[in-house]
């Protein structure tokens, strides 16, 4: 069975303080703002005091032959061949987004005639500095970011293999899908073409403006970001059999931020027929409920939007569009509000547009508007654990506000999560966050799936090398790309975590080739269904439990269901 979130009496991690108290709500929804999937890596490798060499996330050392070319509808590209793989490092998807295309929809590219050399990552979006983290490194940034990579074990363009997409988490602000625990090498020796992409992010991703949307043919503005997911996406069904994938069988998957994407796609009309089946990691719907939020409908999005715009010293009378297409990148990220500013949810998020996403995302899974396709989702044991450090509150305050997110039904609430005392507030946030947050989602959107395709909930209970953290955040990441390598400075890698990651890249490849995870004598994960509600551990021991965190995720249920402090029409 999954194990319950154990307290962390003693967590030793930095982070940039807030002005002011770290508030209850501040604290429910940071979880998905500080970095999320870049600390998946990051914090895990400080806690355990790993080194990690620059060079992982570095562009295209061969390892010798021959560099081989596919014909794109762009044009002609060329790899290198590493550790019996085509790799292609820094393909164009779309058009520069600069100038003009500053908060446009992706363009297509500038064809091409002559044989463009892929083999060192495209630029990354944008984004605030990880300073000397430098396992958060993302290499160089600019706003021509809108490439994606590919690695592929086929021999021939007529393999047909499945293919697995993967969109990176970093709480819409950071990330990129260079980072190193994100190379899919290992993963593709499976059988699978993997690619990872970048998207736009932070205001270049998901700024709304009154004016932009007045200039939108569609009268919206806003989803940017996942507008480029969209058309990394349509890429790869125009492109992926030149790479030997086959087009009809692609698998989203991603973690956090990416997570959420996927979660948000599954209910874009813009998103229907561009993949077949959806891994979500760790992904959270907070917009319906819990005072909270991971979207924004668009009249809250302009309002933001304006406000950043005030931020930069444009004002609200004059060319809006031209001044703020004026602004340098770095102007932009400076502009950027902090923490303290942000107690409503996420600050750069999917909007709803009525375009891109018709409603809010968590109601639109609430009336099963999803597109009916396989899903492979779940969540980590220990998720809040990583983001613990500078909460400090009153017991009164944390009574206060837990009433003001879980209103008629707080009394469930505090009987789940009981404070009595200071010492009891961290411990009671991260199981909160742990089991209303990550888990309810995965339960929830499991259940709603279950009613039209097949539904597959897992819960990651590994703890690595006796990490403090526990299995928080992020920390599967490495066992489903095969990256465990990254550990190696601290030894011979355990025995226990390596058998995990080839049964996890097992369960996930099989899935993205057929929908269905099991065989290869695997423990048989069940499909899911509300009645039964089971779901795979993947840890120590991998087992089939049942009911897991049911009075919290029942609580979260009847939480959204509600709408309980959730934003109004």
């Amino acid at each position: 069975m999954g194990r319950e979130s154990e307290p962390v009496e003693r967590v030793v991690l930095t982070r940039r303080r807030t002005a002011g108290r770290l508030t209850l709500r501040r604290f429910f929804w940071a979880v998905v703002f500080r970095r999320s999937c870049l600390v998946a890596a990051g914090l895990l490798l400080a806690a355990l005091g790993l080194v990690l060499v620059a060079g992982l996330a570095a562009g295209c050392s061969g390892s010798g032959g021959s560099l081989p070319q596919v014909q794109l509808d762009g044009g002609p590209i060329k790899g290198v061949l590493e550790g019996g793989l085509h790799v292609f490092r820094g393909i164009p998807y779309a058009a520069p987004p600069v100038g003009e295309l500053r908060w446009k929809p992706p363009q297509p590219v500038t064809p091409w005639k002559k044989v463009r050399e892929c083999t060192q990552f495209g630029p990354s979006c944008p984004q605030p500095s990880s300073g000397e983290v430098f396992y958060l490194d993302v290499g160089a940034t600019a706003e021509d970011c809108l490439y994606l990579n590919v690695w592929t074990p086929a021999k021939s363009q007529t393999d047909g293999l499945p293919v697995m997409v993967w969109i990176h988490g970093g709480s819409f602000v950071t990330g990129a899908g260079s980072m190193a625990v994100y190379s899919g090498a290992n993963l593709a020796t499976k059988g699978v073409v993997v690619v990872t992409i970048n998207y736009r992010l932070g205001p270049f991703g998901f700024l709304s403006h009154p004016a932009l949307t007045t200039e939108s043919p569609e009268g919206t503005s806003g989803n940017y970001g996942l507008l480029d997911q969209i058309a990394a996406l349509k890429w790869v069904k125009r492109n992926i059999a030149a790479f030997g994938g086959d087009p009809e069988r692609v698998t989203v998957f991603g973690e956090s931020a990416g997570a959420i994407s996927i979660l948000d796609l599954l209910v874009s009309p813009l998103a229907e027929g561009l993949f077949e089946r959806a891994i979500v990691q760790s992904g959270i719907l907070l917009d319906a409920g819990f005072g909270v939020s991971t979207a924004a409908t668009l009249a809250e999005a302009e309002e933001a939007g304006a406000k950043f715009a005030e931020r930069l010293g444009i004002a609200p009378r004059g060319d809006v569009l031209t001044e703020l297409r004026a602004k340098s990148a770095a102007d932009l990220l400076a502009a950027m509000p902090g923490e303290e500013l942000m107690e409503g949810g996420l600050v750069w998020k999917p909007v709803a547009d009525g375009y891109v996403l018709p409603d809010l995302p968590t109601r639109l899974w609430l009336q099963a508007k999803q597109w009916p396709l396989p899903l492979l989702i779940g969540s980590n044991a220990d998720e809040g654990n990583a983001f613990l450090a500078g909460l400090t509150t009153s017991t009164e305050e944390f009574q206060r506000q837990l009433a003001e997110i879980f209103g008629p039904l707080v009394t469930e609430a505090r009987s789940l999560y009981p404070v009595k005392t200071p010492a009891d507030i961290v411990p009671a946030f991260s199981r909160m966050l742990t089991e209303v947050g990550f888990a309810s989602t995965a339960r929830f959107a499991a259940g709603v799936m279950s009613e039209s395709a097949s539904a597959y909930l897992y819960h990651f209970t590994r703890v690595p090398f006796g990490n403090p953290l526990g299995a928080f955040h992020g920390v599967e990441i490495p066992y489903v790309f095969g990256n465990l390598d990254m550990f190696s400075a601290l030894g011979q890698i355990q025995d226990p975590d390596r058998r995990l990651s080839e049964t996890i890249m097992g369960y996930w490849t099989r899935f993205a080739a057929t929908g269905d995870p099991n065989g290869g004598g695997a423990v048989e994960w069940p499909r899911y269904n509300g009645a039964e509600d089971l779901h795979l551990e993947l840890g120590d021991v991998i087992q089939v439990g049942r009911g897991l965190y049911k009075e919290a995720c029942d609580l979260a249920d009847r939480v959204r269901q509600a709408g309980l402090g959730a934003t109004p029409d």
